[in-house]
């Protein structure tokens, strides 16, 4: 699997959230769960994925573009989607 991200976003989401998108792959080689993402049209489809780096449970926004997942955004998982998913994994 080839991951792609936007390198200011990725430089973003380091400096405010303390994760790297770079190490996107290592949330997808783990359990996760994976929905598609709905809730307004986008112009292309989107997934939430759900998983663990560092122990930590974090959440993936996504799309596929050809063979390659190109991450959209990636924080920590809130209090109410650990609650909820938690006992899933």
């Amino acid at each position: 699997m080839r991951i792609e991200f936007d390198e200011a976003k990725r430089a973003a989401t380091i400096n405010a959230r303390g994760l790297d998108m770079a190490r996107a792959e290592e949330v997808f080689a783990g359990a996760t769960l994976t929905v598609e993402d709905d809730r307004q049209d986008y112009g292309e489809v989107r997934y939430i994925t759900i998983g663990f780096l560092d122990e930590a449970m974090v959440v993936l926004v996504w799309t596929r573009r050809d063979d390659v997942h190109r991450i959209i955004s990636m924080r920590r998982a809130n209090e109410r989607e650990r609650r909820l998913y938690g006992p899933r994994f």
